[in-house]
């Protein structure tokens, strides 16, 4: 396993900042907070008006603590990690879910690829590599999605949903997002793009459980059409 600080000792000197969105999430955020700061990253915790007990968990567990008074959506939640960064002066934004679906042991990977290689300005954690318990569902409106996409940026995208991302400053000092739900993760990818940013891709590992998602399949899809018709209108 690469460490954080292996990578900054090579002369690394990303400065990073994680951002985990949260609703709802007491039964794990306490968990990841704890596997986040062995990492001894810059990260906060963005609670999306929940109505348990996430926010005084998280900053009971070591956290800064961004509340909102309601629930807002996950894009709102972004968009106020984003700017938090931006006004911190953090060279990249990490994203991350706060359910414990993604692995902290996998952010070094990001830090090491952007290091590596300088012209991505976007990275996207791939799921699709190691999709076996990913719920059926989801595999087939994430590859729609992503290969949709993919023909509007003319990159391709393989894993357009997962919201595991490093996102660099300049790249977040151009983005212009509007939207407060799922369909952030889309809105990000085609803002990028058309400012001209790389956009580039790393597996990832994932853990499903039995837990409920936030996310609806049907009405975040019909979302999701509404905002591609959308972009695709104000494009022309």
């Amino acid at each position: 396993m690469v460490y954080v600080q292996e990578i900054l000792d090579t002369g690394e000197e990303l400065k990073p900042c994680i951002i985990i969105p949260a609703f709802n999430e007491s039964s794990e955020i306490s968990r990841l907070i704890r596997q986040v700061r062995g990492l001894n990253i810059n990260f906060i915790v963005v609670d999306d008006g929940s109505t348990d007990d996430t926010a005084a968990i998280a900053e009971k567990s070591g956290a800064t603590v961004l509340r909102s008074k309601i629930n807002q959506g996950k894009g709102a939640a972004l968009i106020r990690g984003f700017e938090y960064c931006l006004k911190n002066n953090f060279d990249a934004a990490i994203t991350m879910d706060g359910d414990g679906q993604h692995l902290p042991e996998d952010i070094p990977g990001f830090i090491s690829l952007a290091d590596k290689q300088t012209m991505l300005g976007m990275i996207i954690g791939n799921r699709m590599a190691d999709r076996k318990n990913m719920p059926f569902i989801r595999v087939m409106t994430n590859k729609f999605m992503s290969w949709l996409l993919s023909l509007i940026v003319k990159q391709k995208i393989y894993d357009s949903q997962c919201g595991f991302r490093l996102i660099k400053k300049e790249v977040l000092e151009k983005l212009s997002l509007k939207t407060h739900k799922f369909e952030i993760e889309s809105e990000m990818i085609i803002e990028a793009a058309r400012n001209g940013v790389k956009i580039g891709t790393i597996p990832i590992q994932t853990i499903y459980r039995k837990e409920r998602s936030h996310i609806n399949p049907f009405v975040d899809t019909i979302r999701f059409f509404r905002f591609i018709l959308k972009k695709l209108k104000l494009k022309k």
